[in-house]
């Protein structure tokens, strides 16, 4: 089956009770048992639910993997990932990443004995070097936030492989209609659904994809133990919209192309991060590993943060807010809100600076939303 096939039916079967089409939202916390020892699948909620299921089966499929896990939130996914890892294990994760994973990082993992190696992803080369007999994971980004650079997921499999080192990458931005991480070689896809698999700015969740039976098998443990599971209803939620996710992207993107070759040419614009446009220079790389360049655009304005007022102020239709990949477009200002967490000399390390706001866009009009962004900058 095709992905919008797969995104509407795979594991979403009518119910066998009712005949209800959509699955149902099991409410329980708990499942009578047969006998001591015996069950029908299901013993507590924490453990499995059949909404959750449902929505598990459904993002194995769509990231064509072979084990779904969904959680709480993003950042839930995360921690159950890096759960894997032990005291005295290294980790190299490129240098351009979401700041709550930054954070949980520096402040959480590292507390646990398990250090982090930052890797400037404009050169991959850097990464084995990076490499320590120690070191058991790489997580990436691409495209990273919020400078939505692209990496080369082959090269650094391959890499990964050759040293027995899981690679992991979050594919939330360009989610999984327009990326399939686990094709080109990643072992485990992270997720947070509240962004584009949600699609509608209305559930926190996260999702951890693979098909590696033995990483399976060891997270689904974490996942129970851990217990940072999302409610049926959450699930239920984010399964509602991957139902639409393949027609979403395609607005999401056209969107973002128009709009990102306006602003592109735009006299108040310094420079422009949209991997779809030629200028981009890992254009070429974006055009091989994704089927998409999907509906996040980053700017650097002239004039400082003096400018990035003054453009927030006068903005309309984009709502200034944190997250992304809603129906709705939305304005983030990177430096504070983001990626706040990370002190300022690294922000500008990486490439964050104080004149950056990041777009998401959503399926409104694209006239109205470039109207909307020439308000704000003239």
């Amino acid at each position: 089956m095709q992905f919008e096939t797969r995104a509407i039916h795979e594991g979403q079967q009518p119910d066998p009770q009712t005949g209800a089409v959509i699955v149902p939202i099991y409410l329980t916390s708990t499942y009578q048992q047969e006998a001591i020892g015996q069950h029908k699948g299901y013993e507590y909620s924490r453990t499995g639910n059949p909404t959750r299921n449902a929505l598990e089966q459904s993002l194995a499929s769509i990231e064509n993997g072979k084990f779904g896990l969904a959680f709480a939130s993003g950042l839930a996914a995360t921690t159950t990932v890096l759960s894997l890892l032990k005291t005295g294990d290294h980790i190299v994760a490129g240098d351009d990443l979401y700041g709550g994973t930054y954070r949980l990082l520096e402040k959480v993992v590292n507390n646990w004995g398990v250090k982090t190696t930052y890797i400037d992803i404009d050169n991959i080369p850097e990464f084995e070097t990076a490499i320590q007999p120690n070191t058991k994971l790489i997580w990436i980004e691409t495209p990273t936030n919020p400078l939505l650079k692209i990496i080369d997921i082959v090269s650094l499999a391959n890499l990964a492989r050759k040293n027995n080192i899981i690679l992991v990458v979050d594919n939330t931005f360009a989610s999984p209609y327009f990326q399939k991480p686990l094709e080109l070689g990643a072992d485990i896809v992270v997720h947070s659904t509240t962004k584009y698999l949600g699609g509608h700015s209305d559930v926190i969740g996260g999702a951890v994809v693979t098909s590696n039976e033995q990483l399976y098998t060891e997270l689904k443990f974490y996942q129970n133990a851990i217990g940072a599971v999302p409610s049926p209803f959450d699930s239920w939620l984010v399964l509602r919209g991957i139902k639409t996710l393949a027609v979403r992207m395609r607005e999401h993107e056209k969107n973002a192309l128009f709009l990102a070759e306006f602003l592109a040419k735009h006299p108040k614009v310094e420079k422009i991060y949209y991997p779809g446009l030629p200028s981009h220079e890992q254009h070429q790389l974006a055009k091989e590993q994704m089927s998409g360049f999907g509906g996040m655009i980053s700017l650097e304005l002239k004039g400082g943060f003096a400018e990035v007022e003054r453009f927030a102020s006068r903005i309309q239709l984009f709502l200034l807010a944190e997250s992304l990949g809603g129906v709705e477009s939305l304005l983030c200002y990177p430096a504070k809100m983001t990626h706040g967490s990370l002190p300022p000399t690294e922000r500008l390390k990486r490439g964050i600076k104080d004149n950056l706001v990041r777009l998401s866009v959503g399926i409104e009009h694209s006239l109205d939303l470039q109207a909307d962004l020439e308000n704000a900058l003239s």
